[in-house]
């Protein structure tokens, strides 16, 4: 198979193509084999490993991970794309599957493609306009992903691993705190795109893990969500509405705060999940 990660072969078949990338799809094809290789590196493969790919491109990761791996299905929207990667990457250990990863049943195509429980891991290069619902779609699967690998914005990679009490932390960094470990794999600069994009990049690799915190999923997210709904409000504010939806008074959502040792003057982001969750507790006793 072809180096595919390098502007000279990205150059050429675009020329030959006739292609241009879509700026409405987020094309933007890699061309540095250091970052591939730390992705690698970072998408936990063994021998018998599969590896879901969303957004292979002209395929800069998919034939370095089959090199690695013993099947990949990339996933990928263009159809254009998807037809030179049939073309290009001709390999029994590489599936090209034509659609929308947002809207795919991943565990039906992942089956479908022969898939029976063998190790699992996500690598991405996630377009900009969907990397929040993709990580999101990725964390609540169900499947057993060892390793989820993904190239983001640096702002969106800030937003994943921000802590407590930064102007970044919010639902998004909460949801990955929940469902996994994350951790910054590099800095990417626009610079190994082709073409390159306005904003600088970054790898972040999520390890899932089961919950550490107790309360119910659905409810904390909720109590989450309504205490992001308006930043600047304080946390009472901002759960006023949410404690009328839950037929909870005013007196009871400031017994929850105080019994949580919790200000109610503070704002959302100076909570932590374990502290989202004791006032989903606390919460709950009055439902």
């Amino acid at each position: 198979m072809p180096q595919t990660a390098n502007p000279s072969y990205v150059a050429r078949i675009m020329k030959e193509r006739g292609l241009s990338a879509k700026k409405g799809l987020g094309q933007n094809f890699l061309v540095d084999q250091n970052i591939v290789r730390r992705i690698l590196e970072n998408a936990a493969l063994e021998g018998e490993s599969w590896v879901m790919e969303i957004g292979p491109g002209l395929g800069a990761l998919t034939a370095p991970l089959a090199d690695r791996a013993a099947r990949v299905v990339a996933v990928e929207i263009d159809g254009e794309l998807a037809a030179i990667l049939r073309e290009t990457l001709v390999s029994p250990k590489i599936a090209i599957v034509e659609g929308d990863a947002l809207r795919l049943d991943w565990q039906e195509l992942l089956q479908g493609a022969g898939w029976r429980g063998q190790p699992l891991s996500l690598v991405a290069n996630l377009p900009y306009y969907i990397t929040s619902p993709l990580i999101m779609k990725a964390l609540e699967s169900g499947l057993p992903f060892a390793a989820i690998v993904v190239m983001v914005q640096r702002e969106v990679a800030e937003r994943m691993l921000a802590a407590p009490g930064s102007k970044e932390f919010g639902v998004l960094s909460l949801a990955v705190q929940y469902y996994a470990q994350g951790s910054l794999v590099m800095k990417v600069p626009r610079t190994v795109f082709l073409p390159a994009p306005a904003v600088d990049s970054a790898v972040v690799k999520l390890t899932p893990r089961p919950p550490q915190v107790s309360a119910p999923r659905g409810e904390l997210f909720e109590v989450i969500r309504a205490a992001f709904q308006q930043r600047r409000k304080t946390l009472r504010n901002a759960l006023r509405p949410l404690a009328k939806g839950w037929n909870l008074s005013l007196e009871q959502l400031d017994q929850a705060l105080i019994s949580c040792g919790l200000d109610p003057s503070v704002r959302g982001e100076r909570l932590s999940l374990e502290d989202y969750s004791r006032l989903t507790q606390e919460l709950l006793k009055g439902v």
